[in-house]
């Protein structure tokens, strides 16, 4: 198995093989809160308009989306864990769209297989990996708003490849290293409300949930299906 690391938009597109679309913080450790809380469904979206159109068509449907780490106008929800949580959930549908994790999806378009990749369920993403036993791997670090380092990325991508490659690294301090990384700062900013450090928190749970993300594009629109 050859495992790359890649980044952005530009990386999704180049991606090949299967591929995990990677957004720590905060895009789809949100999905597996929303998948653990009893969400039906997911359906990530690429454009606002899209997310929008959706729920017009489907009022029931729940809207979960940010730019720029923000809350978007009119959506029920923001891109948080920490309110994914708190939500009744149970057989929603969900409409995601992000700054950077639900771009990456939408541009993995030369992908074999899409999974979603996050800290809180790196184990079962790299047991459902191996299932496949494919021959290349790509991992795709979306980063902070698709064009610039972010040090759970980062650091959810060594973690994937190190279990991949049959390494077994301790995760029990990768909360405090992480904590100092100038690229999370804001949610340890009390003027920042919108990234509160209870979200860093859930983030930082390493393999919380014991299920993977897979992206199912046979479906109109695309959705994410658990796969325990």
């Amino acid at each position: 198995m050859r495992v790359e690391i890649a980044d952005y938009i530009e990386g999704a597109r180049a991606a090949r093989g299967v591929v995990v679309v990677i957004d720590v913080f905060r895009a789809f450790t949100v999905a597996c809160y929303a998948i653990a809380g009893g969400a039906a469904r997911i359906i990530p979206v690429a454009g606002i308009e899209d997310a929008r159109a959706l729920k017009r068509d489907h009022p029931d449907w729940l809207t979960v989306g940010e730019r720029h780490a923000r809350r978007l106008e009119g959506f029920d929800f923001g891109n948080s864990p920490t309110q994914i949580e708190a939500a009744d959930l149970r057989g929603r549908t969900l409409v995601h769209t992000t700054h950077s994790g639900t771009q990456g999806l939408a541009n993995a378009t030369q992908a074999d297989v899409v999974f979603t990749g996050a800290l809180v369920n790196a184990a079962a993403v790299c047991r459902a990996i191996r299932a496949l036993d494919p021959a290349r791997v790509t991992l795709v670090r979306m980063g902070h708003e698709a064009r610039s380092p972010c040090a759970g990325d980062d650091a959810c991508a060594e973690l994937l490849a190190a279990r991949l490659a049959g390494r077994d690294p301790d995760v029990r301090t990768l909360r405090e290293r992480l904590r100092p990384a100038p690229s999370l700062a804001r949610f340890f900013d009390s003027a920042a409300p919108w990234a509160p450090e209870s979200d860093f928190e859930r983030a930082t749970r390493v393999d919380a949930f014991d299920f993977a993300l897979q992206l199912v594009r046979g479906t109109k629109p695309p959705e994410l299906a658990r796969l325990s």
